[in-house]
């Protein structure tokens, strides 16, 4: 029994308990002003909502039975002698609501039900934001849409509410502390800034439609003024007027710099027809201008920081420096192209700008690679024992239509082409008498759209492997691109090899298998005698079925008097 005690006391010892969570007394404060037909009914609804402790209603010098109504369905009315605005209602319930957590609510809603109120609430208790704002579906909001929200895009560019002004919000009282309690209509917008602004967590809540009073247009007029006033005040106060119009002219200015760099360098390494000394004008000069303004920029950018106490002012700064940012990546990326094609070689410095290409093509000759930015590549000498290899990058090998193994035929030595080592993506390696064969030197830099340039007229023996066969078909790299066909190889039925290449007019293209001259296909009037070519070898039937296509190609096939074009090996 004592051991069985002991591992109890244990067992409930190292149960977890969850730490009950503080109490928070919650305040609902009700500014009304004549509003004895609807203020009960908001009371009662408020009442409904089991986690309320305190429901205040402050009578701002209402002259109907506003507190009359209010006391009867059970609220706190503190009365204010005359009418001083919904801004010093608010603040004046604030000030004597006892609670951790106040929400505020307008005294004219037909509609409210205890739903809507416990979504303002809940988010605060449960952690999620520490101010809430209301949205809802009303008839109104021509305020909103004409005055509050272009302001608000203009100087607070960060906040993006769809109802900055919707007037129903809870927060927690120790964080309205910290806000500045407009006396009119601009409380509402007020709260909204100045908690973007230290950089409180505000959430929008969506409660549903609302039904309430339509203000006259009188009433609008007065509301958009104070509106107007209050957002002016907080762009003053948080220096916005000074970042939308002084760092707005730097920025702009700024940026006219950075493009008179970017066209003074395009000019200078692109633009023949355009004087050398007016392209290095137009560079200095806005070299000048963007350091001028840039700095201007910074330093102005720094008072604001200093001025704004929160630090989500950085969305509104991103917002507004974003061209200016653009600008200047791109002529970063520009100047760090210039500089990776710069060589110092005795005293000489060379800046030779090379760019990639991109290679799209519009037929199906490359389906598995149809859209690929390639080049540039860089000269290389070929590794130490490796005087009959190229290592050839992989682009460089799609585009002149060869592959790793293949045999490379220049001025009557023979290389084999193999894979680039690891980290040379971009490195043509050649042999020393490859390079002179081709007049390349060390260090040169070559566009992709040159290979075929500078490995015209190279032969090459293009080698296909398989389990039961091999291939291999026998070309000459060309200098421009011509028209091709395809050819596809068929033994016993099965398709083996697929390729497409030039075969030039009136020309005999001989077949071999094993090494043995079987049969021969002819290429007379752009069409080939017979489409497909069909025969025997050794009991293997062997079919090659050729297909005019729109394609282009730089692989042209040896013809009879050349080499063979295509030979079969069978192993048997």
């Amino acid at each position: 029994m004592y051991w069985f005690l002991v591992i109890l006391t244990f067992l409930l010892a190292g149960i977890k308990t969850e730490k009950p969570k503080k109490y928070q007394k919650i305040s609902v404060i009700i500014p009304a002003y004549n509003e004895e037909d609807t203020v009960a009914k908001v009371v009662e609804v408020v009442k409904k909502v089991s986690f309320v402790d305190e429901i205040i209603v402050v009578n701002d010098g209402s002259t109907d039975r506003t507190t009359e109504e209010a006391e009867r369905a059970g609220a706190i009315v503190i009365t204010h002698e005359t009418n001083k605005g919904k801004g010093e209602a608010l603040y004046t319930g604030y000030k004597e609501a006892e609670c951790d957590i106040i929400a505020f609510i307008d005294a004219d809603i037909y509609n409210l039900t205890s739903k809507k109120v416990e979504a303002m609430i809940r988010p605060i208790l449960e952690g999620d934001a520490e101010i809430t704002k209301t949205k809802f579906a009303r008839e109104s909001g021509r305020v909103t849409e004409l005055t509050a929200k272009p302001l608000l895009n203009f100087f607070f560019p960060e906040i993006s509410f769809e109802q900055p002004l919707s007037g129903q919000f809870a927060a927690r009282k120790e964080i309205l502390k910290k806000i500045n309690f407009e006396k009119d209509y601009g409380v509402d917008v007020g709260i909204v800034i100045d908690a973007d602004v230290l950089g409180i967590r505000i959430l929008e809540v969506d409660i549903g439609a609302i039904q309430h009073d339509m203000s006259p247009l009188a009433d609008l007029n007065i509301m958009a003024n104070e509106v107007v006033r209050t957002i002016i005040n907080r762009a003053n106060k948080y220096g916005r007027v000074t970042m939308i119009d002084d760092i707005g002219h730097y920025i702009r200015m700024a940026i006219v710099g950075l493009s008179l760099v970017i066209l003074g360098l395009f000019t200078i390494f692109f633009v023949k027809f355009v004087p050398l000394a007016l392209a290095v004008i137009l560079t200095i000069v806005g070299i000048i201008l963007a350091i001028y303004y840039i700095i201007k920029v910074i330093v102005q950018s720094i008072a604001m920081f200093r001025k704004t106490p929160g630090r989500s002012i950085v969305r509104s700064f991103i917002k507004i420096h974003f061209p200016m940012i653009i600008s200047i990546l791109i002529l970063l990326l520009m100047i760090s192209t210039f500089l990776g094609a710069a060589h110092f070689d005795n005293g000489v410095l060379s800046i030779e700008p090379n760019s990639r290409n991109l290679i799209i093509y519009a037929d199906n000759s490359q389906p598995s690679n149809s859209i690929s930015a390639r080049g540039p590549y860089t000269i290389d000498t070929a590794i130490e024992n490796e005087s009959d290899q190229i290592r050839m990058p992989e682009d460089a090998m799609a585009t002149l239509g060869v592959s790793i193994n293949d045999t490379l035929y220049i001025d009557g030595e023979e290389y084999t082409i193999n894979e680039t080592r690891s980290g040379e993506s971009d490195i043509l390696r050649l042999p020393i008498e490859a390079k002179k064969a081709l007049d390349l030197e060390t260090g040169s830099v070559i566009q992709n759209s040159r290979l075929k340039e500078i490995f015209g007229g190279v032969g090459v023996v293009h080698n296909i492997n398989n389990e039961n066969y091999t291939l291999s078909e026998n070309f000459l790299i060309t200098s421009r691109d011509k028209v091709s066909c395809t050819y596809e190889v068929f033994v016993d039925n099965v398709s083996t090899f697929k390729s497409y290449g030039i075969f030039k007019d009136n020309c005999t293209y001989d077949i071999y298998v094993n090494g043995e001259a079987i049969e021969s296909v002819t290429y007379i009037n752009k069409t080939f005698s017979d489409n497909a070519t069909e025969f025997t070898y050794n009991g293997h039937v062997i079919k090659i079925v050729f297909e005019k296509t729109n394609s282009t190609s730089i692989k042209q096939f040896l013809r009879n008097n050349q080499n063979m074009f295509l030979n079969i090996y069978i192993n048997t």
